[in-house]
């Protein structure tokens, strides 16, 4: 039987290096950069971007614990097109705050290398209308922007010209959101008229953020921080990253279970299984930006990636996830006297398996002023398992993150999926992902 992933916690105090340092802690505390961590990356709009024809507000089809969740959809029609046609749905994925749609569309219409032309450009000269979804609080409950999603789609059919089915999927948790949404309407038997579902880099299966970081957002953002800031565990501590996660804490001090110590998600993954997981309809499309070939980037589990000392006054050491064993160390912080040091076992070293990037390691270690190799700056945030939706217990994890998942679409629980030519960062647009895609709605 597999033991269950835990982390504990070493809590120590220090006198003397309270009294004599929380000023300068204040100060240093002071200049850290603002904001929540571990947001993923977004686009910046260009002034030559083509403009949405319309942009709808949108309020969920239904509350969820008592709240009504809100978002926006931008409409670009595809050339030639008056009206929608052929309308394209795609959702914004896992960060805090409000979507920013104009960035969306940048992103993802930005030229990529081999081609001059972006991904949603080609998709509205090929015909196809293209609808982006996002959501007022991109950190709230999946269950909640579901239905915003589920709204978007209900206009989308009432706007629509013609009968032409509908494409619906979304990047990151955008891909799970949308999933969700199009799974709950089969199971209230609505028609979602939806014959595409894409999922681009979804963690379907959990996505992975290094415990000892989120250990580092709460322990940081503890200390003194100006009036107003919005804290550096704000997005980890959200109900979209209790869900999202595989591994999650709820503090720096938190023992105990981490792939269960959220109520949230084992209710979500209840949930989907009560719908089946994914809705039945519609063809299931995903594409991965990590390798299918069991190809992971060199990072050793278990090696130290920065460390930062100004003595009596802070300290900050962090590692890469230890590839399972017996109360591995996983880092140490010390501030204020407050001293926590990390051990992990039975937990997966994920750092550096096969999936789309996230450089948490990179913008943390700046944040405190470390110094970090360079190729220890990204590690992985969706492992190509999870990307791909392959067949295991999304809670225990009873699967090899090196698998070879080109080789075992029979496994996933889509029709069919691509991989990343190499490990590339999550929701980067690439040739390779493009032309697999078109190829497959274009017609």
């Amino acid at each position: 039987m597999a033991q269950e992933a835990r982390i504990d916690v070493e809590l120590t105090w220090k006198q003397a290096e309270e009294k004599s340092s929380a000023d300068k802690v204040a100060e240093f505390a002071k200049n850290l950069p603002q904001g929540p961590w571990f947001g993923t990356p977004t686009g910046l709009a260009r002034d030559s971007d083509r403009q949405p024809k319309h942009t709808w507000p949108l309020r969920s089809a239904r509350p969820y614990r008592r709240e009504v969740a809100l978002g926006e959809a931008a409409v670009y029609l595809a050339d030639g097109h008056d009206e929608l046609e052929r309308p394209f749905i795609f959702a914004d994925g896992f960060n805090y705050g409000r979507s920013d749609l104009p960035g969306l569309f940048a992103h993802f219409n930005a030229p990529y290398p081999g081609s001059n032309v972006g991904f949603l450009e080609q998709l509205l000269t090929a015909g196809i209308d293209v609808v982006l979804v996002g959501f007022e609080e991109r950190h709230t409950y999946i269950q909640a922007n579901a239905g915003v999603v589920i709204s978007a789609i209900n206009r989308v059919i009432q706007e629509r010209q013609g009968s032409a089915p509908l494409i619906v999927g979304g990047v990151s948790m955008g891909g799970i959101i949308t999933r969700y949404a199009l799974a709950e309407m089969e199971n209230q038997h609505q028609d979602h008229q939806t014959e595409t579902y894409l999922s681009w880099d979804s963690p379907h299966n959990g996505a992975w953020i290094p415990l000892i970081l989120q250990q580092m957002a709460y322990f940081f953002e503890s200390l003194p921080a100006k009036p107003g800031k919005v804290k550096e565990a704000e997005l980890i501590r959200s109900p979209a990253a209790q869900q999202l996660l595989y591994a999650w804490v709820p503090d720096a001090k938190y023992e105990g279970p981490v792939a269960t110590s959220s109520e949230l998600r084992t209710q979500f993954l209840d949930e989907l299984e009560e719908y089946g997981q994914f809705p039945q309809r519609p063809r299931k499309l995903g594409v991965a930006n990590g390798t299918g070939n069991g190809t992971g980037r060199d990072l050793p589990a278990g090696t130290e990636v920065f460390k930062r000392q100004v003595p009596l006054i802070v300290y900050a050491q962090a590692n890469f996830q230890p590839d399972g064993g017996t109360r591995k160390p996983i880092g140490e912080m010390r501030a204020i006297g407050q001293v926590r040091r990390g051990f992990t076992s039975y937990v997966p070293g994920l750092d550096g398996t096969p999936g789309g990037t996230l450089g948490s390691f990179g913008k943390i270690a700046a944040a405190l002023g470390a110094d970090i190799p360079e190729k220890y700056k990204f590690s992985c945030f969706v492992p190509s398992v999870s990307a791909v939706a392959l067949d295991y217990d999304p809670a225990k994890w009873d699967v090899n993150p090196y698998e070879k998942v080109e080789e075992a679409d029979e496994k996933s629980a889509l029709d069919e999926f691509k991989c990343d030519s190499e490990n590339t960062e999550h929701s980067q647009v690439t040739k390779p992902l493009v032309d697999w895609i078109m190829e497959r709605i274009v017609h």
